[in-house]
């Protein structure tokens, strides 16, 4: 075992190999807060990449609903009760990895899900549960007490990938240009130790091709400097395909770099798990801490904070609302005279958005004329 640094967990962590951070971190970002179920997200994912034959349950992206959603079924319960008591002392996780927590003779803690797993994507969908909090938008009425979330989920494409740990014959890696963990699948036997390692569940295996198979960051489309299919499709404008620096060249112009290490507003999901995930995550406002905490480590009260007095702050309202604005991937930007603007690596402007769109009122009555006759119209909507 190598000891490698893991800033999301604040410390120093066994990886059995001593792995490089690539040139730049492919990331995403979701605003959990945003999301309403639609699943244009999967079907944008599915009809571009798994149509084919035995790929019929595969969905490299899905949206579950929390707590009772899962694909596959129970992949978190699962691992969390495997792994045991999860402590942070401070931002410092003082407990075991899947890597520290591995059995003797194997790489990785982890399970392998039965194929029915994967047959029920919608599982628990819009099933709420227990009380909310006893800060919350809603009125108090009996639907107020209770809660879910959507979760919106794709491979990590992890710092410390667990499949990449786990595979005996190096069929997957992490592309150094952008950090993307990928599939050779000609190297790949099947022997699905990939698919038992994962702790997040995101490598699948294809029972027609025998090969494992999972997302590949759409990098046909990154590599045109184009966003993904799944945050290109999404309604909600929740997503941001973006570029993560490393934790000490951190630059707050880089939408990323400012809402995952500045502001501290998107956190990692399970980041306990010790994989360093790059997928990253706005916490629902409505939620219990301590199940957020469990799920997104122990910055979710700060995150919340400051996500509800984003209004208030136009440099972050500005960068939120840039979220899904252009196809293009941006680099950076800037929120100048009530208008935030992205640009691409060479500084030229991609896009421009306003903080607050303008009121036009229409008066109630206008003319018009009925039968070649003049007469007063009246709105029903000004």
């Amino acid at each position: 075992m190598a000891q490698v640094r893991n800033w999301q967990l604040g410390r120093d962590m066994d990886y059995p190999y001593v792995a490089d951070r690539p040139a730049k971190q492919f990331t995403m970002i979701m605003d959990t807060n945003k999301c309403i179920a639609c699943q244009s997200c999967t079907i944008a994912c599915k009809s571009t990449w798994t149509w084919g034959k035995g790929q019929e349950f595969m969905l490299w992206n899905n949206i579950e609903t929390k707590p009772f959603g899962f694909y596959p079924t129970a992949w978190d319960v699962n691992l969390l009760e495997l792994l045991g008591e999860q402590e942070w002392e401070g931002d410092v996780y003082s407990g075991q990895t899947v890597f520290e927590a591995a059995p003797a003779g194997e790489r990785v803690l982890g399970w392998t899900p039965a194929e029915e797993d994967w047959s029920h994507p919608n599982i628990g969908e819009d099933e709420p549960t227990g009380n909310a909090d006893d800060t919350t938008y809603m009125p108090e009425n009996p639907h107020s007490l209770m809660w879910m979330y959507y979760l919106q989920r794709i491979c990590n494409h992890c710092t410390y990938p667990a499949c990449v740990a786990a595979c005996p014959r190096e069929a997957i890696y992490k592309r150094p240009e952008d950090g993307l963990v990928l599939v050779d699948q000609t190297r790949c036997r099947g022997y699905q130790e990939c698919l038992t390692a994962c702790p997040y569940k995101k490598t699948m295996f294809n029972l027609e091709t025998r090969v494992s198979e999972k997302c590949i960051g759409c990098y046909p489309k990154l590599e045109q400097g184009l966003q993904t299919q799944c945050t290109t499709a999404c309604i909600g404008r929740l997503r941001l395909t973006s570029y993560l620096s490393a934790p000490d060249e951190v630059d707050p112009r880089k939408p990323a770099d400012y809402l995952v290490h500045v502001r501290r507003l998107a956190l990692p999901l399970y980041p306990q798990l010790g994989l360093e995930p790059n997928v990253y995550y706005i916490p629902p406002v409505h939620v219990p801490t301590k199940y957020l905490t469990q799920m997104f480590g122990p910055g979710v009260e700060r995150a919340v904070e400051t996500y509800r007095n984003a209004k208030d702050d136009p440099e972050l309202l500005g960068l939120l609302m840039l979220f899904g604005a252009t196809e293009r991937i941006w680099h950076t930007w800037e929120v100048a005279d009530g208008v935030a603007r992205a640009f691409d690596e060479a500084g030229e402007e991609v896009v421009a958005v306003p903080l607050r769109e303008p009121t036009f009122t229409r008066p109630f009555e206008f003319a018009t004329d009925v039968a070649g006759e003049p007469a007063t119209g009246y709105r029903h909507n000004t």
